[in-house]
């Protein structure tokens, strides 16, 4: 039952907030975030928990105002992608802003494939978006398997619609395909800032350790591709902005393994640059670092 009517209030979201007046959804957005953030759940309060390492100095008034404020970025977010599949190009180009793009286009001209990896920042979506429609640039990507499996249908359909290649994470043959399209000279872009498997590398990040994913880190030594941080924001405009960094560099010497924890912690540091400046726009609603897991296994986690 519940995963039927998570299904059916996604499915009403993508149906009816793309034909709201923008307004009207945004406001429909904050309303909705101020409702969650008030009623103070199990969300909200890891939320905090998250940014209390990210800001440790802050104040609990000021933890409250960064998550009242990191409610109301991530139900942008969701306002935005449930927007999104009836967005011209022109649209999509008006809406983001990139410094750093000319990483990726030299890279590409070079004939080098290109790994963009980012944290749950901003809206990954919406800069897809204008990767495909406003650059012309297409990409591959994963997407977590989702309860039920018409949800994880839904996202998949949602992504496609958008320009996006979609290769479910389970099954084990992402790995390859992606490793195919970098040889290619493509690009494949990765949510990268949370890992609860065996095989994530540990980090440290913001003092303490966390895991994150060996994937991209692996991908570029196997392959010869580009390893790229990317991280996003909102400002006070209605255009959001972003950060494609400088490409990490493979170490010379060391194991697979070796190399693979060098480059993961490089790719956390990028990350904690962006969180860091922005904290109320990373959409960390679960735990994260290892001290904060319990025995009974991961939360969920939104793809």
């Amino acid at each position: 039952m519940k995963d039927r009517l998570t299904d059916t209030l996604y499915g009403l979201g993508w149906a009816t907030v793309k034909k709201l007046p923008e307004p009207a959804a945004a406001a429909l957005g904050r309303t909705i975030a101020d409702a969650a953030w008030k009623r103070r759940g199990k969300g909200v309060l890891r939320l905090e928990a998250n940014l209390a390492r990210v800001v440790p100095d802050a104040s609990p008034e000021r933890l409250a105002e960064l998550s009242k404020a990191g409610m109301r970025s991530y139900m942008r977010y969701w306002m935005e992608s449930f927007r999104l599949p009836a967005w011209s190009q022109e649209r999509a180009g008006q809406s983001f802003e990139i410094t750093g793009l000319n990483h990726l286009t030299d890279g590409l001209a070079a004939g080098k494939g290109v790994v963009l990896a980012l944290p749950h920042l901003a809206n990954w979506d919406l800069a897809g978006v204008w990767l495909t429609r406003a650059k012309g640039i297409p990409f591959t990507t994963v997407a977590e398997r989702l309860k039920p499996e018409t949800l994880y249908d839904r996202f998949v359909a949602y992504r496609e619609s958008l320009g996006m290649e979609v290769l479910p994470h389970t099954g084990g043959s992402a790995f390859g395909t992606l490793a195919r399209r970098l040889r290619d000279g493509g690009v494949v872009c990765l949510v990268a800032d949370r890992d609860l498997s065996a095989s994530g590398v540990e980090v440290k990040f913001f003092g303490e350790t966390a895991r994150m994913p060996a994937g991209p880190a692996l991908l570029a030594q196997q392959t010869g591709a580009l390893l790229m941080p990317a991280t996003l924001w909102y400002d006070d405009t209605p255009v959001m902005k972003g950060r494609i960094h400088p490409p990490l560099d493979v170490p010379e010497t060391g194991t697979r393994a070796e190399k693979t924890s060098v480059m993961t912690q490089a790719l956390a540091d990028a990350f904690a640059t962006g969180i860091a400046d922005h904290p109320e726009d990373w959409h960390m609603l679960q735990r994260l670092w290892l001290a904060d897991l319990d025995t009974t296994g991961p939360e969920g986690r939104r793809t």
